[in-house]
């Protein structure tokens, strides 16, 4: 059931025929197979990214991992997640540097839950962290922490009468 139905063994099994391909110098086939799988799952992951063994995509619509990005070994990723550039650097005459890392690096059996963005190749997420739901990490974190935010007030009124009859 879950090789038959999950979008994210989909979607890393393509990931992992693309990157053998681009490995090898074949930069458009790799991006095809790869854009195909984005378009069935919703997982967008880049051919050049280099993703560790045991790698696990959960629910998976909206993950996005960019080109430069590494993963580690026995990372977990749910529903929404961007592993991301904050910008592209320029040179002097404002043309894109190419070659740079743009995407953050996740060390060995982390986590990172629904709607998290993780960003800028400078970041890097040591071993064992959870990056919690929500979050948003331009910095890098040491390993074995958890990253959260503090709980937004959560504020529970009646509806207006009026809007709440149609």
């Amino acid at each position: 059931e879950i090789v038959s139905c999950y979008p994210g063994i989909d979607a890393v099994f393509a990931y992992r025929v693309a990157r053998v391909l681009d490995e090898l110098g074949a930069p458009l086939v790799p991006r095809m197979i790869c854009e195909q799988a984005h378009g069935r799952t919703g997982i967008d992951i880049h051919p050049g990214a280099r993703i560790g063994a045991r790698f696990f995509i959960d629910h998976g619509a909206g993950v996005v991992i960019g080109q430069t990005c590494v993963i580690g070994e026995g990372v977990k990723l749910y529903q929404g997640v961007t592993l991301g550039a904050k910008s592209f650097p320029v040179d002097e005459r404002g043309a894109l540097v190419r070659g740079t890392k743009r995407h953050p690096t996740l060390g060995d059996r982390v986590t990172v839950y629904a709607g998290a963005v993780v960003l800028g190749g400078e970041t890097v997420i040591g071993d064992d962290c959870v990056i919690s739901g929500g979050v948003c990490v331009t910095e890098s974190v040491p390993a074995g922490r958890i990253v959260r935010q503090k709980q937004p007030e959560l504020i529970v009124r009646e509806a207006r009468s009026d809007l709440s009859r149609t």
